[in-house]
This record gives C-alpha cells, sequence and structure tokens, in this order.
C-alpha cells in the first residue's frame, strides 16, 4: 500500500465515524438511543436494513464464492421479497400498535415473560457469535494478505464502532450507514468498471459472458431437488424465505432499524426498498466475482490464494509436489488462453473440462496443504475463497482506489457490527435488565443502554480474537443463524396465528426444537444425514409449531388440527426425502 491508499483508508474511516458521533451526539433519552427518536424516513430505513445485512463478508467472501462456484449462490436471496412483503403485512403492523423496543416485548405480552426470556436468549447467543465473526472476517483476510497485526486489527475495527454505537445508539447506526453505503457501492462499481477495463482490448462484456458461461459460472438456476447441492430454487424460495422471515421479522438486529421509522408506511417502504433492491445488489457482487474469474483466464493466478498457506506448503516435505501442481497450473492457463483467446461456440466444451481440470489442481493443492500444516502442528486455512477479491485489490487496482476497496470492506464490517451490538444492548437492556429489575428510571435506562453496547463490543472483540475460519466466512454466518432462526420464527408465528396456543406449550415446543436442530446440523456436519442449512430454518420452524399443537392438542380448533395433519404430512414427507438422500 502507497501513502495515497493509507489517506483515502484513513481518512474515510475517521469521517465516517467522526459524523456519526458528531450528528448523534448526547441521546437524551432511552427511545432516542434505542429507537432513534422514531423519525427515520424510508430510504434511510432500507438503507440501514442493507448495512446491517450486507457486513464485510460480504463483499470479502461473496466474489470468492461466484469465482468457484459462479452464480448459483444467488439463489439464496429468492425468498427475501417474499419474505419482506410478509413482514410488512404481518409483523410491523403489530410491532407498531404495540410500540415496543424490541421484537420479544411482543412476546411477554402474548405468552409470558419466560418465553420473553428464552427467546431474547437464543438471539443474543447467536447474534453474539455472528458479531465478533463480522469483526473477524476482515481482520483475519488484512492481516494475512497485508501482514498486519490480526489482534489489533481486531481492536481497532471494535473500537471504531464501539465509539459512534456508544455516543449516538441507533441514530448514530442510522446515519453513518447511509454515508458507508454510499462508499460501499461505489467502491464495488468502481471495481467493476476497472476489472472490465482490465481485460484485453478484444474481450466485450458478451464475450467474457460467454467465456464465463463455457466456464461453468453462469449458471444461475438449479430446479433440482438433490439436497448435496446447498443452493437451488427450492433452498432459496423456501428454505431462504423461512431464514430471511426469522431474520428480518425477530432478529433485533434488523428489527431495530425499522422501529425507528416515523410510520408504518416509512416502515413498510424501507423494507419493500430493501426486498427491491438486495437481489440484484447480491447478482452484482456475484457477478464482479465471476469477471474477476474471467480476468483470470487472460492473467495468471496462484493456485492458492492463500498467501500463507502457499508459505507452510513451499517450506515443508510437500514443496516438490507442491510446485508440480503449480506446473501443472500453468499449463493449463496457457492451454485455456489459447482456446479463449480463438472462442467459438465448439471451444465451450474443452473450455469447461480444462476448468474441471484446474479445479481438481486447486483440491489436490489443498489436500498438500493440510498435510504440510498437520506436519508442523499447524492450523492452515486450505480454503482460499475469502481472499480471492482481496488478492485481485492487491495486485491489480491503481494506487489510491485500493484503499477505496479497503474502505468498503471496513465500512461494511463496521455497518453490521454497529447494528448487532446496538440491537445486543436494546435486548440485554429492555428484555433482560428492565424485565427482571423492573427499572424505570428514564437516564438510568440510558446509562445502563450505554454500557452493554460498551460490554458488548468488548465481548465482540474478544470473540474475534479467539475465531478461526470456516470453509466460508459468508456461509458461517449463514450456518449459525440457521441453526436457530426457524425454532424462534416459529414462536412467533405460533404467536401471531394460534391463539389456543398457551406460553407453556411454546416453552417445551422451543426447547425440544432447539435440541433437534442443534443434533440434526452435528449429523449433517458428520455426514452421517444430507441436510444443507438452509433447510435448518424450515425444518426448526415447521417443528416448533408441530411439538407445540400436539401439546395444546385438548385446546386446538377443527382449524388447528387441519393445520397440524399438514405440517406434519409435510415435515414426514421431507424427512423422508433426507433419508432418501442419504443413504
Amino acid at each position: 500500500m502507497q501513502t495515497i491508499d493509507w489517506i483515502v483508508l484513513i481518512g474515510t474511516l475517521v469521517t465516517i465515524v467522526g459524523y456519526g458521533t458528531y450528528q448523534t451526539r448526547g441521546s437524551k433519552n432511552v427511545e432516542d438511543f434505542l429507537k432513534g427518536g422514531n423519525n427515520s424516513k424510508w430510504w434511510t430505513i432500507g438503507l440501514s436494513v442493507m448495512a446491517t445485512q450486507a457486513s464485510a463478508i460480504t463483499f470479502l467472501s461473496t466474489p470468492g464464492q461466484a469465482f468457484n462456484d459462479g452464480m448459483g449462490f444467488v439463489q439464496f436471496y429468492f425468498g427475501l421479497p417474499l419474505a419482506m412483503v410478509i413482514i410488512c403485512m404481518v409483523f410491523i403492523p403489530l410491532y407498531h400498535k404495540l410500540k415496543v423496543y424490541t421484537a420479544y416485548e411482543f412476546l411477554e405480552n402474548r405468552f409470558d415473560k419466560k418465553t420473553r426470556t428464552l427467546t431474547a436468549v437464543l438471539f443474543l447467543i447467536q447474534r453474539g457469535l455472528a458479531a465478533g465473526i463480522t469483526i473477524f472476517a476482515p481482520a483475519i483476510i488484512l492481516s494475512v494478505v497485508l501482514g498486519w497485526n490480526l489482534i489489533l486489527l481486531n481492536i481497532i475495527i471494535g473500537i471504531l464502532v464501539i465509539i459512534y454505537t456508544v455516543s449516538g445508539g441507533t441514530k448514530a447506526v442510522n446515519v453513518t450507514q447511509k454515508h458507508q453505503m454510499i462508499v460501499i457501492f461505489t467502491g464495488m462499481v468502481i471495481a467493476f468498471i476497472l476489472i472490465m477495463h482490465q481485460l484485453p482490448a478484444d474481450i466485450t462484456f458478451k464475450k467474457a459472458v460467454d467465456i464465463a458461461g463455457a466456464s461453468g459460472k453462469m449458471e444461475v438456476l438449479d430446479f433440482s431437488f438433490d439436497l448435496d447441492n446447498r443452493y437451488t430454487i427450492w433452498s432459496g424460495l423456501i428454505g431462504g424465505t423461512f431464514l430471511m422471515l426469522s431474520y428480518f421479522g425477530t432478529d433485533q438486529s434488523q428489527v431495530q432499524r425499522y422501529l425507528s421509522g416515523k410510520s408504518v408506511k416509512e416502515m413498510q417502504l424501507g423494507l419493500v426498498f430493501n426486498g427491491l433492491l438486495k437481489v440484484p445488489m447480491q447478482f452484482f457482487i456475484l457477478f464482479i466475482g465471476v469477471m474477476v474469474f474471467v480476468f483470470y483466464q487472460f492473467n495468471a493466478s496462484p493456485l492458492n490464494f492463500n498467501p500463507t498457506a502457499t508459505e507452510v506448503v513451499l517450506n515443508s516435505e510437500y514443496a516438490q509436489d507442491y510446485k508440480k501442481l503449480e506446473k501443472e497450473h500453468a499449463n493449463l492457463f496457457e492451454l485455456k488462453q489459447k482456446l479463449i483467446t480463438d472462442y467459438k461456440d465448439a471451444s465451450a466444451a474443452k473450455i469447461l473440462n480444462i476448468t474441471h481440470q484446474v479445479d481438481k489442481n486447486r483440491e489436490a493443492a489443498k489436500l498438500l496443504i493440510e498435510k504440510a500444516g498437520d506436519s508442523k502442528d499447524l492450523k492452515v486455512e486450505t480454503n482460499d475463497k475469502d481472499y480471492v477479491f482481496i488478492h485481485f485489490i492487491l495486485n491489480n487496482l491503481p494506487r489510491g482506489l485500493i484503499g477505496l476497496l479497503l474502505a468498503v470492506i471496513l465500512s461494511a464490517a463496521m455497518s453490521s457490527t454497529a447494528s448487532e451490538l446496538n440491537a445486543l444492548a436494546s435486548t440485554t437492556t429492555i428484555d433482560l435488565y428492565q424485565n427482571e429489575s423492573n427499572k424505570n428510571n428514564d437516564k438510568q435506562m440510558l446509562k445502563v443502554s450505554r454500557v452493554f453496547t460498551l460490554l458488548w463490543g468488548i465481548l465482540a472483540i474478544g470473540i474475534a480474537c479467539i475465531a478461526n475460519l470456516a470453509e466460508n466466512l459468508i456461509q458461517l454466518v449463514n450456518i449459525i443463524g440457521s441453526i436457530f432462526y426457524g425454532n424462534v420464527l416459529g414462536i412467533f408465528l405460533l404467536a401471531f396465528f394460534f391463539k389456543h396456543v398457551k406460553a407453556n406449550a411454546v416453552f417445551i415446543s422451543a426447547l425440544i426444537t432447539q435440541i433437534i436442530i442443534i443434533m440434526l446440523f452435528g449429523l449433517n456436519e458428520f455426514e452421517y444425514i444430507k441436510l444443507p442449512f438452509l433447510w435448518l430454518n424450515f425444518v426448526g420452524c415447521i417443528l416448533a409449531i408441530i411439538i407445540a399443537l400436539i401439546i395444546s392438542l385438548k385446546d386446538a380448533t377443527p382449524k388447528s388440527k387441519g393445520i397440524l395433519v399438514i405440517l406434519s404430512s409435510l415435515l414426514i414427507a421431507f424427512g423422508y426425502l433426507i433419508y432418501e438422500n442419504s443413504i
């Protein structure tokens, strides 16, 4: 990095933090701090909701996901517009009518204190872990690629977020997220333009798309019912809808964004805006990853994009084997480049065949890296999806723009982490502290809210400092959410639509469901069954409703009994599908 990159990076981050702190300094009461004074416009809500979900993981991992697996990941978001409509029609009017600070207050009104507390605790567990990961994600990658100190990076990102979140609460989060999204959109558009500009002069946009398609990267839709495929049209529409319903409808980090709206209409318009823009935005980010793939068809790429992994294997007994794979990788690059330069439709099959050989080569390299790490008792990240985009940025963008793209990554980390800390503090203050102590003094509650924001920030930094990389960071966050979200959504749907179901039935059902979901996740991880994580949202939600309805059977209406039969049949059929795919 050159001086100009440091100026752009530091200047952007300091401006955002300083502006957010100045504009929202000195919140006078709890309502200002936790609900932003209820004066947010729909575009502020929409951008804030989007910024909360679009963490640094989105901009680091998503292009790498597309580089490796193509455009299919966009199917994950197909359930989002449908979820937005349902939330606008059902959730928002209820939350506004009850004037709640958190989504979980509603559950005490409908059920009892223990159900509210259980749901709030489930949220605090999964969102607390996620807050640490959103700090850790950019820190681990930037530390490896740039040689920066990991612990120091975690602390710096965490402190920057804590400064303005403790100062201004929800309003500070909303104000800064608007500017962070402007930085993010600007940076990604510039990155896309530069990628296209750096392709050979005779490679038009259409030809670049043809090359990506010939390499199997433009397959957007998968209509199969194969549970080996994580991302299909069905997992996106069904599992994705349940995940998005729970995330946007019951996760306080999102609920708090639209509870700050001036009116029901402003809240609804904000969510509709998010629903209309989010899928195209994710498509665009994935497409950037595909264009990075095309770029590396004309420019040499490393066998593995993680520099630490390469260094470990080249300093081990497996160095010669790895160098042989690197030579093979270079030969395949030259062969593929000739086919692409003289691209014709007839070349597509040959290009796809070479792409598969490159993928096999890269997998063989990962095995050598893993062996090298084991021989030295080192935990080495073999999967390099999260390093692809940052490698491209640092090695191919002009000076100054490197600083801007790094600012994009860190701004995204800050925006989502700020929302999470704000929501964690709100839930802890309102659902646990106030609920137990019945403290109603406004100044006292404001002080407590700030203290909890600080404590959750420190905890998130601590989690970031001890975290380890998973297969892909964007998947890790969604996996953590999927373990809890289905169960929580089931609790809320029981509250909305099944009036005869009482508190004890819901509480018992939630406990049983959570245990079963954790067991199913474990069985899938150890490959005893095949159940992609997105489906955990569907199973958890349906299971929570079924168990509660069974416990409440003696009070059930004929309509509820009919729903129980339908849901049970659906779950049994899905269980049979899992069994068939697992044997």
